[in-house]
């Protein structure tokens, strides 16, 4: 049978669409199959890195977080920003340490006592993802726009924000104002010191899954940073009440203290904080499997320095020495936690050594984009896939309030820590990770070597100073 030249070139168009057609289904199909993954990254305040059970936490109920351990990833040497909250959380942000960070202490210990924030030309986390095309959010704590609102997150990269502007509001639980977006608000009801109305760690989970509903569709990045377990201790009754029943020694609270209205019991609370968090957590595990994106979403959860409360009791530092505001183990290694089903092995533990600065160049590599700016991170998404993994040549921290200048560098299995005009502390962690033997007079040329390291490791910052603070310079004289 002969086809006439017209029924044929129609025929053939029609099949050359049919292929178009097909082949157009077959790439979204492929695209909508290789998703840019989700990535959340949930941060606690003040948690220490022996708060948890898969930590070694005995006392403090936390069975979602072991869980989490059990289908991810549990590292044993990651290491905050800072040994306090502001210059920590810009470490995250930017990927920078404190020897290049612009942020290197909180706001009442600048040099010139006034407050200093991320410059708008630094780029950040938040800015990296939108350029990869996330939708990015922060829900919680911000406090990184303490010196006018040009610093607040919409500023920064994000789409969203909730939660606390500054420190020392994020610091009660009934907060009299709050942010969304770059508007405040004041709470209906609430009142810090009788504490009524919405405890704020109930609403900042509530707004943090509207977020992850909104945005479940599309690529989104998440910073959930929870105020939870930081002074002030407050939370409702229904989480305490697992602990009333154990007949714990008590450790009175004062009612107030300074901004803080504590509850009179700080071992129940502070125990019932943190196990109100790990039920959260849960929360937003069974929430992203509602929403079918559990395997397509990493979630890290860690905290942003070591711990404040524990006088002890319930060994919240584990094995190693300080806690927040120190320089040792204690006030930088917090926990770290990854789940990515289908990407990280579960119940693997990696002792690979990392930091907050690496976060930036990990999202950067799991969106499939460069950093663009200069950073001192190193993407450990190999180490999430237990794969080879680059090693830092070092890492390196400073910090300034009350005991003058500290450094500290953590080289190997080596740890130096620097007081002001004080000789310099050499610890060997692979034998001593409680920091109790200083080494350094058997390790002269170690000792050498850290030395250079902490001249050439930073810039000078001259609103951080290696030099005391005005505000406690007599002591040093």
């Amino acid at each position: 049978m002969k086809i006439k030249g017209n029924h044929l070139f129609n025929i053939i168009i029609t099949l050359t669409g049919l292929g178009v057609f097909l082949f157009a289904q077959e790439t979204q199909a492929q695209i909508s199959g290789s998703k840019k993954p989700n990535i959340i990254y949930v941060m606690a305040d003040d948690l220490g890195y022996g708060d948890l059970g898969c930590y070694g936490q005995q006392k403090i109920q936390t069975p979602r977080l072991d869980r989490m351990a059990e289908e991810g990833v549990r590292f044993t040497q990651h290491y905050a920003g800072s040994t306090v909250c502001g210059p920590s959380r810009a470490s995250l942000l930017t990927g920078k340490h404190m020897g290049h960070a612009s942020l290197r202490g909180n706001p009442r210990w600048t040099s010139v006592g006034k407050p200093v924030d991320i410059p708008a030309e630094e780029v950040t986390v938040a800015e990296e993802l939108k350029r990869a095309g996330y939708t990015t959010g922060i829900v919680g704590k911000w406090g990184l726009a303490e010196a006018g609102l040009e610093f607040m997150p919409l500023y920064q990269g994000f789409d969203y924000f909730y939660g606390f502007r500054k420190h020392l509001t994020a610091h009660n639980y009934y907060p009299e104002i709050l942010w969304e977006n770059n508007d405040p608000f004041h709470p209906e009801g609430n009142d810090k010191e009788t504490k009524s109305g919405q405890y704020s760690h109930d609403s900042l989970t509530s707004k943090a899954f509207h977020f992850i509903k909104q945005n479940a569709g599309n690529p989104f990045f998440l910073y959930l940073a929870y105020t939870v377990p930081h002074y002030e201790l407050t939370v409702p009754g229904d989480s305490k009440e697992p602990y009333k029943k154990l007949d714990w020694e008590e450790r009175k609270m004062p009612a107030k203290r300074g901004s803080y209205y504590h509850d009179p019991d700080g071992n129940v609370t502070y125990a019932a904080m943190v196990s109100r968090m790990d039920r959260d957590m849960g929360k937003l595990f069974d929430l992203l499997k509602t929403l079918g994106i559990d395997e397509n979403t990493l979630v890290i959860f860690t905290s942003d320095n070591g711990h404040e409360y524990d006088k002890g009791f319930f060994k919240s530092n584990g094995p190693l020495k300080g806690h927040k505001r120190d320089l040792y183990e204690g006030g930088i290694r917090i926990p770290f936690i990854a789940r990515w089903p289908g990407e990280i092995q579960p119940g693997s533990v990696n002792d690979h050594i990392s930091a907050f600065w690496d976060f930036l160049p990990t999202a950067c590599d799991i969106a499939g984009v460069r950093p663009a700016g200069n950073i001192d991170g190193i993407s450990y998404l190999p180490t999430l896939r237990g794969q080879k993994q680059e090693a830092h040549e070092y890492l390196y921290w400073e910090f300034n309030e009350r005991q003058g200048p500290i450094q500290a560098i953590r080289k190997g299995h080596w740890k130096a820590v620097k007081f002001y005009k004080k000789p310099l502390e050499l610890y060997d962690l692979s034998k001593d990770i409680g920091e109790e033997n200083n080494v350094a007079d058997k390790h002269a040329k170690v000792v050498t070597e850290f030395e250079q390291l902490f001249t050439g490791a930073r810039q000078d910052n001259p609103y951080f100073p290696l030099s005391p603070h005005p505000r406690v310079a007599d002591k040093f004289k």
